[in-house]
């Protein structure tokens, strides 16, 4: 059964160039870069957390953070407007989210109010760059899914 893979020889090493193209377009976007500084500071606020609160909201700050970056590599990965908004979508709820998490933080006076700043103002810078981002994108560019969102 598995042996049908073993002979194929349309494997194109000129296909491994363009994914590491690709990959190298995705990672190095402003947007990426600040998503993934984000990953890092919330990684380490949920680190100091003490165990109740890292149960309690490491795993929610965690995903927030870690949707964006892996939300912005699908939509840059695609050309169709719809599956981009609907990505944009779902990475802005995660920032604000996220955003909210260290506000609800800081009444738990769980860190030092300028630790918390540093997030809060990582995510206003992200939100700024995802600002530019969206507008550029190619509404003309768009496959109806069925559901009529962004198809309109």
């Amino acid at each position: 059964m598995w042996d049908d893979f073993d002979d194929d020889s349309s494997w194109d090493e000129e296909d491994d160039d363009g994914l590491d193209h690709e990959q190298k377009r995705i990672y190095g976007h402003p947007l990426m870069k600040k998503a993934q500084d984000i990953v890092r500071l919330t990684h380490a606020l949920v680190g100091s957390l003490d165990e109740a609160r890292k149960e309690l909201y490491g795993g929610i700050m965690m995903e927030d953070a870690t949707m964006m970056t892996s939300k912005f590599a699908g939509a840059e990965s695609c050309e169709d407007y719809v599956q981009k908004m609907e990505n944009a979508v779902i990475m802005k709820v995660h920032a604000k989210s996220l955003r909210s998490m260290s506000y609800q933080l800081a009444v738990e006076s769980t860190h030092a109010e300028e630790h918390l700043q540093l997030l809060r103002d990582a995510i206003e810078d992200y939100r700024k760059l995802f600002v530019t981002w969206i507008n550029g994108f190619d509404s003309s560019e768009k496959m109806d899914d069925g559901w009529g969102i962004f198809t309109g």
